[in-house]
Order: C-alpha cells, then structure tokens, then sequence
C-alpha cells in the first residue's frame, strides 16, 4: 500500500464532490429543466467531453486492454465499431435531435421527447422506456461501482465490497446535490484525466519493452496479432457503434448544447477525443502484454492498465493516473445515475403518479431520491461474486440500448411518416429480442438456439428486430396527424 496514492485519491474524490456542492448552490433555485438538463447551457468543450467521458467507463481502461492482452487484435473491432458509431452519432443524429427536442415542447429526456414527438397524450411509450432506462442503467452502474472496488483494492489492499460503497457514497453526492451540471463538469475534468492518462501509461511502457519479447507472444498465441481470426468477432465489435444512437446518457448531452452553431465544434471534439481514447486503449493492451508478460490474475481482474502504472511510475504520479480509473468508472456512473432517475421523475412519477402537478422542487427531490435507490440496486449486483465482468456488465447494458432505443429515436428523426405505435413497437420488440438472444447465448447448453449459439453480440440483431418492427408497425397503422407531420416539418427547418 502506498499512501501518496491514497492521498492522491482523496484529494481527487473531496475535488470532485465540491463540484457537486458548487452546482447544489448554484442551482438550488433552478428548476427540472435546470436539474435535468443544465438549462441547456452546456458550452461546446464540456458537451463534448462530458459525453465521451460518460460513454467511456471502466471498461475503456480495464475491460477492453485486457480483452486484448488476454486474446489479442481480433477484439480491435470493438474499439473500431464504437469510433465508426460515435462519430456518425455526432455528425448525423446531434444537430437534428436538438433541434427535434427543442420543437417537441422543449423535452428534457428521450422518453419525453419520444412523446412529444408525436403529439402523444398516453404514457405507455414513456412507461416502457423508464422501465428499459432503470433496468439497463442499474446493471451499467453495477460495472462502474465494481472497477472502483477492484482499484481500491488492487491499490491500498482495502475490501472491493467496502471500497464500492466508498465510490458510491462520493458519485451519488455530487449527483444527488448538483444535478446535469454537477455531472458535466466534473466529466469534462475527467475527460482530461483519462485522456491523460491513457497517454502517458503505454508511452513510458513503449520505452522500456524489450521487442524480442514480441517473438515469444507470437510463439504462445499465433493469432495474437491477426485482426481477422473470426467473421463473428468481427460482426459483433462492429455492432457495438449501434449503441450510440440509443445511448440515453450520451445523446442527452446532445439536446443540452446552447445552440446549433457550437455543434460542430463539439462534434470535433468529441471525436477526437474518442480516436485517440480507443486508440491507445488498444495500445495499452498489446504494451502492457510485452510488458508485463502474460499473467491469468491481471486477465481474471482486468488489471493490466493498473499494474502496469504502477510498476512504472512513483507514489504521486501513480496515484494521478490511476485516478483515470476513477474518473472512468464515476463519469459513466453519474450521468446512468442521472438518466435513471430523470427518466423515472419525469417520465413516471411526474406524468403517472402525480398527473403532472408536481412543483419543481418536487421533481428535483424525486430524482434525488431515485439515485439513492438505483446506486443501492447497483451496488447489490456488483457486490455479487457470482456477478459478471466489468466488460460482461457494460456489453449487456449498452446492447439493452442500442437495440431497444437506437431505431426509433433515427427513425424519428428522419422518417416524416414514423408514428407512435411505430415506435412503440420498435422499444419492445428491440429490448424483448436483445434479452432474449442473451439469455439463449449464455444458456445455449440447456436450450438448444442455432442462431443465438453463433456467438453474434445481442445488440444486432435486436437492432435490426427492432428496426423492422417499427418500420413494419408504421407502415400497416395510420400515418401522423397533420400536426405531427407539420411539428417534423418546423424541426427540421428550426434555427437558433
């Protein structure tokens, strides 16, 4: 145990917890707008690294290196599928859903928007969407919760189970007290963190590999360095990009820009960012390989990145770039966090069970109470030792996503004739579909399922069930109303 490291980690948490505190004061007056969405006044720097710092958790420094340390370049399609995603995301879906939100009676979540979209008096599209957003984004945070236990535990020896509820304790306050802004800002400072890095670590590794070493990881594994070992390996980290255009706590940064001139800008950013996050996420994995040699225990913890630093680097600089796991794992885990329970305030509670006459401050109270409760949810499951992987937890949620949300937010944004029963039957058919390829994988041994048995990630095909769905459901019902029709017409021609 290193002390200068523990001392580099409070500091960084008190940090970021009095951001927390600032934006609790700031916004103290505000309203669910300004709760939920920081008024839409994010500037174009912190939209985009607060989006890239919430899409990459944990499993960005831990998962995906040591998917690469442990079985080589055929997991690069990963990385290649989520920078394809996220960059078609930002050209593409960025400008309009701000714009379509804005139109939609000025939607602060992407249930709300979804209704609005089509001048919908019934809930039960919202419902359904809540019950995806806490379903996923419980098990989400699971993940983000145990690679913070892992780290402690890895680095000072304490319990990952305690260190889990510590991590916890410090995510949900500043949560809990600042809101949206809270959460951007300290994603932004994040951002930079891991960004950081995840330069320096594999850099300074480069300069002391010895490169015969590259001649006995070819002897061990042959196909360590071949890309195109498997057409199913290929297929399903390409499928990963799907996730982005349903991802609620990445596109909700979409819809809180200040105005449609700063949208290339952030557009540029973010996918910079995001290149070079990918990039030597990879390269940490193949470094920390010749580096470190092959160890079960770093596969089994996912710890490359981890020992790796700290083999390298002194006390206070370790503890600075390990904090990179930190800022990971909190950055994604606030803003679920903050989905969950705009998703549950505004979409259930508000429309539901208060018949839409709660205050403000109600609102507000009400999705602090619901981050508490999804935090505790989240901590069982990752506590759990028959849980799965950071990188198993992450994949199951980010799939549930892609595959039920994805389709009908594109279609919604593009198609004149999409309507609500459209879409209704896209969410469902999607996350029903996901879930079921899932579980038909991971029980192949007791049900005997040709297809789901290929290996094929969950999110393709129930992005493409999903897809079908609503386009056939749109198709056989009746087209929009003119007041629908003329509220796309008005988004697509909105200026500011």
């Amino acid at each position: 145990m290193d002390w200068s490291e523990i001392i580099v980690f409070i500091v960084y948490l008190m940090f970021m917890l009095g951001i927390g505190v600032f934006f609790f004061i700031k916004t103290k007056s505000g309203g669910e707008k300004s709760y939920f969405l920081g008024g839409r006044q994010m500037g174009p720097w912190v939209t985009a690294l607060s989006a890239g710092a919430s899409d990459m958790s944990a499993w960005v420094l831990m998962g995906l290196p040591t998917a690469i340390y442990a079985s080589g370049m055929g997991q690069v399609w990963i990385p290649v599928g989520l920078l394809i995603g996220y960059a078609i995301s930002w050209i593409v879906e960025a400008p309009r859903l701000r714009r379509f939100s804005i139109v939609a009676n000025d939607s602060i979540t992407i249930p709300q928007y979804l209704k609005n979209r089509f001048l919908e008096k019934s809930n039960v599209l919202q419902i359904i969407c809540a019950i995806v957003f806490l379903l996923a984004y419980t098990v989400y945070a699971a993940s983000s919760f145990k690679a913070c236990g892992t780290l402690f535990n890895t680095v000072t020896g304490m319990d990952a189970t305690v260190a889990m509820y510590l991590a916890a304790i410090i995510i949900v306050g500043y949560t809990f007290l600042g809101g949206f802004s809270a959460v951007c800002w300290t994603d932004f400072f994040q951002g930079l963190l891991i960004l950081g890095g995840m330069l320096i670590a594999p850099l300074f590794a480069m300069s002391m590999v010895d490169m015969s070493k590259m001649s006995e990881v070819t002897a061990s594994n042959p196909n360590f360095w071949n890309a195109f070992t498997d057409w199913r390996e290929i297929v399903s980290g390409l499928a990963w990009g799907l996730g982005y255009f349903g991802m609620p706590h990445i596109i909700i940064r979409f819809m809180s820009m200040r105005s449609q001139k700063d949208m290339r800008k952030s557009a540029i950013i973010g996918i910079s960012w995001t290149f070079f996050i990918v990039f030597f996420a990879v390269a940490i994995g193949v470094i920390g390989l010749l580096f470190l040699g092959y160890d079960d225990q770093i596969s089994k913890d996912s710890t490359v990145f981890i020992v790796m630093v700290r083999k390298i680097f002194p006390g206070i600089i370790s503890g600075i770039l390990l904090s990179a796991v930190l800022a990971a794992s909190m950055s994604t885990a606030d803003s679920q966090l903050l989905s969950a329970s705009s998703s549950f305030a505004s979409d259930l509670y508000k429309p539901v069970f208060r018949k839409n006459k709660a205050s403000d401050k109600e609102m507000q109270w009400v999705g602090r109470i619901v981050v508490l409760a999804i935090a505790v949810v989240a901590l069982m499951i990752a506590s759990n030792p028959n849980s799965s992987s950071i990188m198993g937890l992450v994949s199951n949620a980010w799939g549930l996503f892609g595959a039920a949300i994805g389709p009908s937010i594109i279609l919604s944004l593009f198609w004149k004739r999409f309507n609500f029963a459209g879409a209704i039957a896209g969410i469902s058919v999607g996350a029903i579909v996901d879930i079921a390829w899932l579980l038909l994988m991971t029980n192949s041994h007791i049900i005997n399922f040709y297809l789901a048995d290929t290996g094929i990630y969950e999110i393709l095909p129930g992005f493409v069930a999903g897809m079908l769905a609503a386009v056939i459901v749109t198709l056989i019902t009746k087209k929009p109303a003119k007041e629908v029709e003329a509220l796309y017409d008005k988004a697509v021609q909105y200026t500011d």
